[in-house]
C-alpha cells in the first residue's frame, strides 16, 4: 500500500473513532467498559492458547500445553479473566437496579431487558450445533469427536447460566457484604479436602465463587471501593492466599482446566480461585484512573466502544471459530501447532502464529450473527455503550451510565 492509501485508511479510522466518540453518552465511565473488554479478551485469547484439538486419526481430542509444561501455570494467569467481568457485572447490574427502581420500572421489566440481551444470542449457538451435530453423526464422524466439539462449542454457556442467576438475585445481592460468599467457599473446601466430604459438595461453590466479584462490584456501586487502598488491600490479601494455596494446600497452579488433572480450580470453582480473583479485582480497581485518561483517546475508546457492542458475539463464537479453523486446516494434513499435541515450547510458538487465523475466522462468525445481539434488547432498542447523539438527547444520556 501506498503512502497516500495508508494515510487515507488513518485518517478513514480516525473519523470512525470519531463518530463513536462523539455518539457516547457524555457521562459513560469507559473504565468500566475497558475492563469488560479485557475481561472477554482474556478469555478468548486463553482458550485460544491452552486449547488444542489433537487429531488421532479420525478422532479429535482436547489437550493442553499445560498438561506437558505445568510450569507455563503462572503465564496462564493473566487469561483467566472471568472474575473481572463478575466485578463489572455486579457493578452495572446494582447501578442498572437501583436507575430502574428509581423511575418505577417493575423488577420483572428490569430482568426480562437484561436477560434478553444475554440469551438471544445463544439461540443462533444452539441452533448452529444442534444441525452440525446431526450433520456430522449422519455423515459417519465418530462420535466421540462429535462429543468434543459440541461440548467445547457450549462451554460458554455454563457461564452465562451462572451470571443469569446472580443477575436476577441482583436485589438480594445488592447489599450483601463479600465475605459471606467468600466463607461458604471456604467451608466447602474445608468440607470435601479437609474432611474427606462428598465431592458434590464443590458445586455448592459454583454460585457462591462468583458471587464474590459480583458482590464487590456491588460494593463497588455503594462507593465503597473508591479509595485506592481498597484496590491494594484485594490485590495484596488475595494474592497471599493463592500463593499460600498453592504452595501449601496442595491447589493446582492453574487457574484454568488442563484435562486429565486430577483436581481443577475452575470444575468446580475451588477457594483458590476465588483469592485468585480477588488479587486481579483489586488490580482492576487500581487501574481505574489509568483507563479512563487512557479511553479518552479516540482509538482506543473506540475498540473497546466495538468490543462491548459485540461482546456476547465474541463471547459464544470464539470457540467455534477454533474449531472451524482446525477443520479446515485438516484438510491440509497435520498441521503443527493445529493438529499436534502441545508438548513443547516449539508448538507454543507455532501456535501464536494461528492466533490471527483464529481471528479473522471469528470476525467471520462475527459477521454472520451479530444482528442476534444487536437485537438482543428488543426491536429497535440502542446501543447503551454508544448512541445516536442528538442534542437534545444530552440530559438523558448523561445519567444513563451502564444502566
Amino acid at each position: 500500500m501506498t503512502d497516500t492509501g495508508v494515510r487515507a485508511v488513518r485518517q478513514e479510522v480516525l473519523r470512525g473513532a470519531d463518530r463513536i466518540g462523539a455518539a457516547t453518552p457524555p457521562g459513560r465511565d469507559r473504565a468500566v467498559d475497558a475492563l469488560r473488554a479485557a475481561a472477554v479478551l482474556g478469555v478468548v485469547l486463553g482458550h485460544w492458547l491452552v486449547t488444542a484439538l489433537v487429531s488421532d486419526g479420525r478422532t479429535l481430542r482436547t489437550a493442553s500445553p499445560l498438561q506437558h509444561m505445568p510450569w507455563l501455570a503462572p503465564i496462564s494467569w493473566m487469561f483467566q479473566t472471568l472474575a473481572v467481568f463478575f466485578l463489572v457485572g455486579g457493578h452495572v447490574a446494582t447501578r442498572g437496579h437501583a436507575s430502574a427502581r428509581a423511575r418505577g420500572v417493575p423488577y420483572h421489566q428490569w430482568l426480562t431487558g437484561r436477560l434478553a440481551r444475554l440469551f438471544k444470542p445463544v439461540a443462533a449457538v444452539l441452533g448452529l450445533w444442534t444441525v452440525a451435530a446431526l450433520a456430522l453423526l449422519l455423515s459417519g464422524a465418530e462420535f466421540g469427536t462429535v462429543r468434543t466439539l459440541v461440548k467445547l462449542a457450549l462451554s460458554p454457556l455454563w457461564f452465562l447460566l451462572v451470571f443469569a442467576g446472580l443477575t436476577a438475585a441482583t436485589p438480594l445481592l445488592t447489599r450483601l457484604n463479600p465475605l459471606w460468599p467468600l466463607a461458604v467457599v471456604l467451608h466447602v473446601d474445608l468440607l470435601r479436602f479437609g474432611l474427606g466430604g462428598p465431592s458434590w459438595l464443590g458445586w455448592v461453590n459454583v454460585a457462591a465463587a462468583w458471587a464474590v466479584p459480583y458482590t464487590l462490584g456491588a460494593a463497588w456501586t455503594r462507593g465503597e471501593l473508591e479509595r485506592r487502598r481498597a484496590g491494594w488491600v484485594l490485590l495484596g490479601a488475595g494474592t497471599a492466599a493463592t500463593a499460600a494455596l498453592v504452595a501449601w494446600a496442595g491447589y493446582p497452579a492453574s487457574m484454568v482446566g488442563v484435562p486429565g488433572e486430577g483436581m481443577s480450580n475452575l470444575d468446580p470453582p475451588s477457594l483458590a480461585v476465588v483469592t485468585f480473583g480477588l488479587a486481579q479485582c483489586g488490580l482492576a480497581l487500581l487501574l481505574r484512573e489509568r483507563l479512563r485518561h487512557t479511553m479518552r483517546r479516540p482509538v482506543a475508546w473506540a475498540a473497546v466502544a466495538l468490543v462491548n457492542l459485540s461482546a456476547m458475539t465474541v463471547f459464544l463464537w470464539h470457540q467455534t471459530a477454533l474449531m472451524a479453523t482446525t477443520a479446515t486446516g485438516l484438510l491440509a494434513g497435520r498441521l503443527p501447532g493445529l493438529h499436534t499435541p502441545p508438548d513443547g515450547l516449539g508448538w507454543v510458538g507455532v501456535r501464536l502464529l494461528w492466533l490471527p487465523v483464529f481471528a479473522s475466522a471469528l470476525v467471520v462468525c462475527w459477521a454472520a450473527f451479530r444482528s442476534f445481539e444487536r437485537n438482543g434488547g428488543g426491536r429497535g432498542r440502542r446501543s447503551r455503550v454508544v448512541r445516536a447523539h442528538r442534542p437534545s438527547d444530552r440530559g438523558a444520556a448523561a445519567k444513563a451510565r451502564h444502566v
